[in-house]
């Protein structure tokens, strides 16, 4: 697995990394057994960056990782977030200051370790500054309990302003073939600043695996219920543009995933996607993404078979912001 330096202070991670989420919520039945032999594998193979959150599973999902950490801390770049809390009232923000280093020590306590490699804002707080956040988190990184300071699902603005307080390694966003309006402003905007950028969802929340059919029924458990692009005609029509990307990539003897992968891994060094996965075969086949090598030509057949404006569902109607401290869905 090549490696990749993202932020002004050269933090080195995989050129893929690992998203957690799903092994503990967002994608129905879990199964803690294979989601640590899959932790493991990617580990081995070369894969570095694990990325958590305080939220996924209401801590669940730290306290996961805690045995794999536990024997191969060395081995890995820790990323958690905070900001974003699910307890027994809902789904809400917290990122007061005077609530962040409490936060951080209980996923230290569940991580079991005693620092974190890199620490996101998982959603700005709209009763808090940008600034006021960051600056809480400088503290944490000059007291040696964070490395490295990220920001999750801000616009180029509060980039902006957060790099003016603290430099800042990483700005985690929705990016992948079937979504791009981060193109437009927030990509440039961390380029110019040098800010590393890691896609989350980099497959299309599953439909760029080439897995998923026409009137697929999404069971109890699974977000992708609710999301628009997963949804009658919209998902119809996503599904025929998939299998113009299946096409491309059986050329190069590829899965859509794969293509996926690889395109998103062409538009630029300082992209890192985190893939997420609980099961190894597919793990297996994400990793072999980052050997596959595509020309000019191929990038241009994409954004012809698969422009950004011609993928449906109005994905901002089903992930704006959680906003608010009182419980929202």
């Amino acid at each position: 697995m090549q490696t990749r330096t993202i932020g002004p202070n050269g933090l080195e991670v995989s050129a893929l990394g690992l998203g957690c989420m799903g092994m503990s919520q967002g994608y129905g039945a879990t199964d803690d057994d294979e989601s640590i032999a899959t932790l493991h594998a990617a580990i081995d193979a070369g894969i570095t960056l694990l990325d958590t959150a305080q939220s996924y599973g209401a801590g669940a999902n730290e306290r996961l990782l805690a045995p794999v950490l536990a024997a191969r801390r060395d081995e890995i770049v820790l990323a958690t977030k905070f900001g974003i809390v699910r307890d027994d009232g809902g789904v809400h923000v917290d990122a007061r200051p005077e609530r962040i280093a409490g936060y951080l020590d209980a996923s230290l306590q569940r991580l079991g370790v005693d620092h974190v490699d890199l620490y996101y804002l998982h959603r700005v707080d709209p009763e808090v500054p940008i600034e006021d956040s960051i600056g809480a988190m400088a503290e944490l990184v000059a007291a040696g309990k964070v490395g490295h300071i990220g920001v999750s699902e801000v616009t180029a603005q509060q980039l902006e302003r957060a790099v003016a307080v603290h430099p800042i390694a990483a700005v985690q966003t929705e990016w992948s073939l079937t979504w791009r309006e981060v193109e437009d402003e927030v990509v440039p905007a961390a380029r110019h600043l040098g800010v590393g950028i890691v896609p989350y969802s980099p497959l299309g929340r599953g439909l760029l695996t080439g897995a998923l059919a026409a009137g697929r029924e999404f069971g109890d458990g699974d977000m992708r219920r609710s999301d628009p692009r997963f949804a009658g005609a919209a998902f119809e029509r996503n599904l025929a543009l998939v299998d113009a990307v299946a096409d491309i990539a059986a050329e190069h003897a590829a899965t859509p995933a794969q293509l996926a992968l690889a395109w998103l891994l062409h538009q630029g060094d300082d992209v890192v996607p985190i893939p997420g996965t609980k099961r190894r075969p597919r793990l297996a086949e994400n990793v072999a993404a980052a050997d596959l090598r595509l020309s000019d030509a191929d990038l241009e057949r994409l954004e012809q078979a698969a422009p950004r404006d011609v993928w449906a569902g109005d994905r901002a109607s089903f992930a704006a912001p959680v906003t608010g401290r009182s419980p929202a869905a």
